[in-house]
C-alpha cells in the first residue's frame, strides 16, 4: 500500500527547501573539514573529517534532485533562506581558537544538526510517495546520516565536557546560536518545521 502523507508541499516550495538545505549542506562539508584540519584533539579530527563526507554526498543529493523540480537552476535555488542565517553560521564559525573545540563541537552537534533532523523530518511527513519517491528515498539516508552522526558528536561532546566551566562554555554558546537559528526559523526560514511564513499579500502555489 502507498504511504500516505499529509498535506504535501507544493513543487515551487519543496524546490525552495531543498535549495536552502543544499546551501547548508554544502556549508558544513566546508567547515567540518576546514576544523579537520585544525582542531588539536585527535578524536575530534577522526570524527569530524568523515562527518564533512557525508555533508558533501548529502549537497550533492539535493543538487540532483532540483532540476526535477520544473526545471528551477540549481545554482539559484542554493542560496541561505535569510540574512539571519548567514549571520547564524558566522557566529558558528566564529571560534577560532585551538582551545575552543568545544564551542565548535556544540554548535554543529547540539545545534545545526538537531534543526537540520527536525526540518528534514518535518519534510519527509510532508512528501507522497507516489508523486516524489526519490525525495523521499534519500530524506531517509540523510537522515540517517544526521542521526549517526549526531549520536557521535554528542557522545564525543560529553568526554570533552570534564569542569563546570566547560559545561557552562558549552551551555552558553550553544543558547547564543540556538536564538539566532530560530531568529532565522530553522534552516529554512520561517516554517523550517511548518507551514512557510509567507510576505503580506503572497499565496502559496497549489498543486
Amino acid at each position: 500500500m502507498a504511504e500516505y502523507h499529509p498535506n504535501p508541499f507544493p513543487l515551487e516550495e519543496a524546490a525552495r527547501r531543498l535549495g536552502h538545505y543544499r546551501w547548508i549542506e554544502m556549508r558544513l562539508f566546508e567547515i567540518l573539514g576546514g576544523w579537520a584540519a585544525s582542531v588539536p584533539e585527535v578524536a575530534v579530527k577522526l570524527l569530524l573529517a568523515p562527518h564533512s563526507f557525508h555533508h558533501a554526498w548529502h549537497s550533492e543529493l539535493w543538487h540532483k534532485r532540483l532540476p526535477q523540480l520544473r526545471e528551477m537552476s540549481p545554482e539559484a535555488m542554493t542560496v541561505p533562506p535569510n540574512d539571519t542565517m548567514v549571520e547564524f553560521v558566522d557566529a558558528l564559525v566564529a571560534p577560532k581558537d585551538p582551545d575552543e573545540t568545544i564551542e565548535k563541537m556544540v554548535g554543529v552537534y547540539r545545534v545545526l544538526i538537531p534543526h537540520k533532523i527536525t526540518a528534514y523530518g518535518f519534510h519527509l511527513d510532508h512528501t507522497e510517495v507516489t508523486t516524489d519517491g526519490p525525495t523521499i528515498r534519500w530524506l531517509r539516508h540523510v537522515l540517517q546520516d544526521e542521526m549517526d552522526d549526531w549520536r557521535e558528536g554528542e557522545m564525543l561532546i560529553q568526554s570533552l565536557l570534564q569542569t563546570p566551566d566547560e559545561v557552562q562554555r558549552a551551555a552558553a554558546h550553544q543558547a547564543r546560536l540556538e536564538a539566532l537559528l530560530v531568529a532565522a526559523g530553522g534552516i529554512a526560514g520561517p516554517g523550517s518545521i511548518g507551514a512557510p511564513v509567507l510576505p503580506p499579500g503572497a499565496a502559496a502555489t497549489k498543486r
